[in-house]
């Protein structure tokens, strides 16, 4: 018999060699394969995690000065190879789309949507089928009817009506741009509109919105190097996965709610072409089709569709109230175009060259979503002379791409006349990429351009917007997945009939 003693040192002896044996395996999942990237130096076990808990996408266009355009971070003993700079994303995602058009089967994507759903799939099947789907389904239901840019216009209106409930006081924007971006989007998956006092469809939005936040934490990377700290009772990882079982549930019941009363073959909205594949497809073991992909793909549909454009919106917003004569500009472009008391319309989005501009120009220096969403090789290439081994994570710095001097003359500067010509045209410019490219570019990018033109044009057309007096706003960006503004107020006066006002 052991005494207490004995027994208790047995099992300081065993945990002290199961983590000596974790150590081992952490540092061997270290070692670079031969060819592999060069990049910094990372500490034993987290590797350069701690490094990306502020401004990752910053700090690693700063490392591509040292190591180059292609590099290399150790995230824990999960090798990725980070691309800076236009040049280098385009030869990867385009020249070389089929190879870097997978996904990373980190710990938190398996244990979030199983690899499944559209936005995290693997490239395969699963992928194809959904994204095809996806896409017919924004053509059928959206940017493809006639009748889309009325129904968006519409949603403006009640937009704009809500705005107009403050009486030129003082709120925040987010709560109800929010509302409105959300609803183009809801009416392509369930046919109709929810409305902005609908604090259920609001909560899952704002958990949504926490989830974004949360994904990007030192948490997760942490998770995804060591999984086992999942038994952890406490760490933002956790409150993540909270998230995402609520989500699920409320997904799943109006899914049900959005299906009664459908006629097979005649769908109204995504959710029904969506229900007739499953059934078309249930003979067929490698379909893809299922109830619990339903549900990750409508969730990271509404979150595609809702969190990029919104935040697009709030940095619009605070923008024009920072440089009141570039909204004034804006302001007296759509005077000369839209007949008064009519709401523009995207048949007149070229006859507004800087308007376009501003828009392009705030994607650019704001750059919503500066990392994407992580890549992955679907077999082994080699690029620049680096060997990258199948299954690589990739890291497409968008934020590089934007910022970059080659393309990009002081690019540290908001100046949305570099997108106009000496005539005050319009002009396209190659490295200018917020949707991404490739294999996994944002198949919502046309419908993301209609409603930021839409949006944008009609609430500049009716109001002035202006900071309270004495306000200062926070001009750093809230990291998460995506770059979002931390909130302000706006004073948002109605503007006189076809008369601009440069005054705060």
């Amino acid at each position: 018999m052991w005494t207490v003693g004995q027994a208790c040192a047995a099992l300081g002896c065993c945990a002290l060699l199961l983590l000596f044996f974790i150590m081992v395996l952490q540092l061997l999942k270290q070692r670079h394969p031969k060819g592999f990237p060069p990049g910094p130096t990372g500490l034993p076990l987290v590797g350069n995690i701690l490094a990306l808990a502020s401004e990752p996408h910053v700090y690693m266009k700063k490392q591509s000065k040292i190591h180059g355009q292609i590099f290399s971070l150790d995230l824990g003993g999960i090798s990725a190879v980070v691309l800076n700079g236009y040049d280098v994303v385009k030869e990867c995602l385009v020249h070389q789309s089929d190879v870097f058009a997978d996904r990373p089967s980190l710990p938190l994507f398996e244990k979030m949507t199983k690899m499944g759903g559209l936005l995290n799939a693997k490239y395969g099947r699963c992928w194809t089928e959904h994204r095809r789907l996806a896409t017919s389904s924004f053509r059928t239901f959206g940017y493809g009817q006639k009748s889309f840019d009325d129904k968006i216009s519409e949603e403006c209106m009640f937009f704009l009506d809500a705005i107009d409930t403050y009486k030129g006081k003082p709120f925040d924007p987010k709560h109800l741009i929010t509302n409105a971006v959300s609803n183009v989007s809801n009416l392509i998956l369930f046919g109709e509109r929810f409305r902005y006092d609908d604090t259920d469809f609001q909560h899952m939005i704002e958990i949504f919105s926490e989830n974004v936040e949360l994904a990007t934490s030192a948490w997760v990377f942490l998770y995804n190097s060591f999984p086992m700290i999942g038994i952890l009772p406490f760490g933002k990882h956790k409150q993540l996965f909270r998230n995402a079982d609520e989500v699920y549930n409320f997904l799943l019941s109006i899914i049900k709610r959005f299906s009664e009363n459908r006629t097979p073959h005649f769908p109204r909205h995504y959710i029904d072409v969506y229900l007739d594949e499953m059934e078309q497809n249930k003979s067929d073991p490698g379909a893809s089709f299922s109830t619990e992909n339903l549900i990750f793909s409508v969730g990271e549909l509404i979150i595609a569709g809702t969190e990029t454009t919104t935040n697009v919106l709030r940095w619009a917003v605070l923008f024009m109230a920072l440089y009141p004569n570039i909204q004034g500009q804006v302001q007296k472009e759509i005077d000369l175009v839209v007949e008064p008391n009519r709401q523009p319309s995207l048949e007149e989005k070229s006859r507004m060259p800087y308007l376009e501009a501003v828009l392009h120009e705030i994607l650019r220096f704001c750059n919503v979503v500066p990392l994407g969403i992580f890549h992955a090789t679907s077999k082994e290439t080699v690029v620049r002379g680096y060997s990258i081994p199948k299954d690589t994570t990739v890291i497409t710095n968008l934020y590089s791409v934007h910022y970059d001097e080659k393309y990009w003359h002081d690019p540290d500067i908001f100046y949305p006349e570099r997108f106009l010509n000496s005539s005050g045209q319009f002009v396209k410019k190659e490295a200018f990429i917020p949707f991404s490219l490739g294999r996994r570019h944002c198949l919502g990018e046309q419908l993301a351009r209609m409603e930021m033109f839409l949006f944008f044009s009609a609430l500049l057309q009716r109001f002035h917007l202006h900071f309270p007096h004495g306000a200062v706003p926070n001009l750093k960006p809230k990291l998460g997945m995506t770059l979002q503004p931390y909130p302000y107020p706006i004073c948002a006066e109605r503007r006189q009939s076809g008369q601009s006002r440069a005054h705060c």
